[in-house]
């Protein structure tokens, strides 16, 4: 499984570089300057627009294939199991139900003098 888990975050790592690259070297609809780089050559290798069209797109499977590994890398880290402690760690301790109650209305009899008289409720 750590394998599969590395795997999906080399490749979301690398989508998430290709993303922010590709952003980065195109221009939008008014910038002139990108024409500084020569995206506005029509003799270039896609055409006029076929540049545009080609990192659009290119940006958008690449968006699909970070959202993806995103919902990947959550499903594979949510669903590992605990490998530290016990199962009987987190349980709840409830105190011991005593058979019948004290006739004195729920107060027991404790003598302040004997010290030893709450011994038993110190955990150990």
């Amino acid at each position: 499984m750590e394998y599969f888990f590395s795997i999906i975050l080399t490749v979301h790592v690398l989508s998430a570089l290709g993303v922010i690259g590709l952003v980065l070297v195109q221009h939008g609809k008014g910038a002139d300057m990108g024409a500084a780089f020569g995206s506005g050559a029509s003799g270039s290798l896609f055409g006029a627009t076929g540049s545009a069209n080609f990192l659009s797109r290119t940006t958008a499977i690449l968006a699909v294939v970070f959202f993806l590994t995103s919902l990947s890398l959550a499903y594979v880290a949510s669903s590992k199991p605990k490998t530290s402690g016990s199962v009987m760690q987190n349980a709840v301790q409830s105190p011991p139900v005593s058979a019948s109650a004290p006739a004195d209305g729920g107060k027991a009899a404790e003598s302040p003098a004997d010290p030893d008289s709450r011994a038993g409720d110190i955990p150990k």
